[in-house]
């Protein structure tokens, strides 16, 4: 005989874990609390605590990192699938994808955003001008925040979570590329938030196309 696990206690946390996750009070990218944290958020022991996490983890919702903490790297139990599978991606194979993601994402915000969306696309906009001219890792940073909230202002719930899966990889490969080139494309990412803003559909795809298909052409083999 074995002892009678909790696991209706432990299903319990760790959809409550879930649901943080899924209504971006802990984005990607963002640490989640501590153990001990969550055992008084929770008012469950650690064990629990700790085995709700782990199960996150396995489902690729969260990723433990040695002395820094527990990170969000997805946000649902499909887009932790996804990431993994596109860990080992090729950069141009990304980009490709990218160029039909991006582009229909920023025809539907010009067609849908509203205040909200255009003082924050200004707002992060701005931010990445000025942290790539500071610090090149936390402008890529801010350019990938930027091209998240295009896709949020096309108000497509589906078209945002499959977004979402994709961007530790998005980031991944803007890095990389980063280090190859210092060009900032300060200009295009301009052209395409007030397109956006402006409400225009087909300028809006056609700078995103323009931007990125600029950026697939570096690639030798690209056609």
């Amino acid at each position: 005989m074995q002892h009678v696990r909790r696991t209706s206690l432990i299903a319990q946390v760790t959809e409550q874990l879930r649901a943080e996750i899924r209504s971006g009070r802990w984005p990607i990218g963002s640490r989640i609390p501590t153990e001990p944290e969550l055992t008084e958020l929770t008012g469950t022991g650690r064990n629990t605590v700790r085995e709700a996490v782990q199960a996150l983890v396995h489902a690729g919702m969260l990723e433990r990192r040695q002395g820094s903490g527990t990170y969000v790297i997805a946000a649902s139990d499909l887009g932790g699938t996804l990431a993994k599978y596109f860990a080992d991606a090729e950069e141009r194979d990304v980009l490709e994808l990218r160029l039909a993601l991006d582009t229909t994402a920023a025809a539907l915000a010009a067609r849908r955003r509203d205040d909200t969306d255009i003082a924050n696309l200004l707002r992060l906009l701005d931010e990445r001008d000025k942290q790539w001219e500071d610090d090149p890792a936390a402008g890529v940073t801010a350019d990938v925040e930027l091209h998240r909230a295009i896709v949020v202002a096309s108000h497509n719930t589906v078209y945002l979570e499959f977004y979402d899966s994709l961007l530790p990889i998005i980031e991944q490969v803007i890095r990389a590329r980063t280090l190859k080139s210092d060009d900032s494309y300060t200009d295009e990412h301009a052209e395409l938030v007030h397109a956006v803003i402006d409400g225009d559909s087909e300028r809006s795809a056609s700078a995103t196309q323009c931007f990125l298909q600029s950026l697939i052409a570096e690639y030798p083999d690209a056609r």
